[in-house]
């Protein structure tokens, strides 16, 4: 890469850090206990609105997972969200009504937060529909993990976003407050995956999955990126580029191992598709406050009106992480 392209990859982060800056002033404090913060500890970050029903079970998952405190930004909810948010007594909340799209769909916000409240310490940056699975996670909580990292000397771990979805129509088969997700949404595609590295940010680029078998099956190319990097150790200087997607400095995107070798990485759980989906894509339509217009929500308006099974005779049902590790989805790499 020559001097000009290193010299605007520098600038556009620059700009992204003086754009997060900026947009601090959109957040208010409803309840910011991150003064009570220990020295050390494992942070998660989120930015949602009307999203009160799936929250017991998200917080009670990234609980157990060993996550110390929540940063979320609550855009505007009106269900209850923001009051229940503000009960809880590990999690901090802003709020604000500007634009998520303006905003870099939230990215802005966060990248505010991460540099204030993230900075030498280690950030989980995810969905409330995005439960993270990593190598040995029933038996080993999260520090273990952050730990082999930074022994390791490797300040970001990636992972790949698995679309799951149930047997049978969604709206036959409701959600209710509390529940485990992934009780309803038992089942995945364990192929269909299409990856290839972006030449300038070297992140693997993955597609694939139940979104581009049925919603996008006549344009793949447009179908949702599935490599993320949720977990990495903040510096004040790092900035995520396009969602959680990729990063700069480049390097941060460099979890895989192009030497032969194996490095460990993960699997986030996706549990978009349940019988409030149908729901949630008309209103972020009519919104119009996402990616490229809401074409994507486009998209699953569509689809949905053509076909409310995602199933089909190659979804295998989860089990566990050893199956994604079997099957190629994630790795365990040189960590045992």
């Amino acid at each position: 890469m020559g001097l000009i392209q290193l010299f605007r990859l520098r600038t556009k982060r620059q700009y992204l850090l003086v754009r997060a800056f900026r947009r601090r002033r959109q957040l208010t404090p409803v309840r910011d206990r991150t003064a009570g913060l220990t020295a050390q500890p494992i942070l998660l970050f989120s930015t949602l609105r009307n999203e009160r029903v799936r929250l017991p079970y998200f917080l009670a998952y990234y609980r157990r997972l060993g996550i110390d405190h929540f940063l979320i930004v609550d855009n505007g909810s009106d269900d209850g969200t923001r009051e229940y948010l503000s009960e809880q007594p590990d999690v901090s909340v802003w709020t604000t009504t500007h634009s998520y799209k303006r905003s870099r769909f939230g990215m802005d916000w966060l990248m505010h937060l991460l540099r204030q409240h993230g900075h030498g310490r280690w950030c989980l940056t995810v969905d409330v529909d995005e439960f993270l699975v990593y190598p040995f996670c029933e038996t080993r909580p999260l520090r273990a993990l952050t730990d082999w990292l930074d022994s390791a000397e490797t300040p970001s771990f990636s992972a790949m976003m698995l679309d799951m979805y149930p047997k049978g129509a969604m709206h036959e088969q409701p959600y209710r407050e509390g529940q485990n997700p992934f009780e309803i949404a038992q089942y995945f595609d364990s192929g269909n995956y299409v990856i290839s590295r972006n030449p300038l940010y070297r992140n693997l680029w993955i597609q694939g999955g139940p979104r581009a078998r049925l919603f996008f099956s006549d344009r793949p190319k447009h179908a949702p990126a599935m490599n993320k990097t949720p977990l990495v150790k903040w510096h004040k200087s790092y900035a995520y580029v396009s969602s959680t997607h990729m990063m700069l400095p480049r390097a941060l995107n460099l979890t895989y191992d192009d030497q032969g070798g194996e490095r460990p990485s993960g699997v986030l759980l996706h549990a978009k598709f349940l019988d409030t989906f149908a729901a949630r894509a008309a209103e972020e339509l009519a919104r119009g406050e996402h990616y490229a217009q809401s074409n994507e929500y486009r998209a699953y308006r569509e689809g949905i009106a053509r076909e409310r099974d995602l199933w089909c005779n190659w979804s295998e049902k989860y089990v566990n992480w050893r199956q994604l590790e079997v099957l190629g989805l994630m790795s365990k790499g040189n960590w045992a």
